[in-house]
């Protein structure tokens, strides 16, 4: 291509000003993804949002809630390892 022309992919990823916007997506990606990732967990939770790096998940009762504090590296890890 020549000199002045340039992919939007190029713009997109190397863009210093979209570094938000690269954000949103990588994180929205968590929450689309949630199934893909954890299907044993599908029935139980919700993925709901990413915010500062911490997945907000939405159970239906405390217990749950307490279970899926006890795997959080498990949570972590498997996020981690599907990206």
């Amino acid at each position: 291509m020549p000199d002045g022309f340039h992919r939007i992919s190029e713009i997109f990823d190397k863009e210093p000003g979209l570094s938000k916007i690269r954000q949103v997506i990588e994180q929205s990606d968590i929450v689309n993804n949630f199934g893909k990732i954890f299907p044993d967990l599908i029935k139980i939770a919700e993925a709901v949002k990413v915010e500062r790096k911490c997945l907000f998940l939405r159970v239906p009762n405390s217990t749950w809630r307490s279970e899926l504090k006890f795997k959080e590296f498990e949570i972590v890890e498997r996020i981690n390892k599907f990206y």
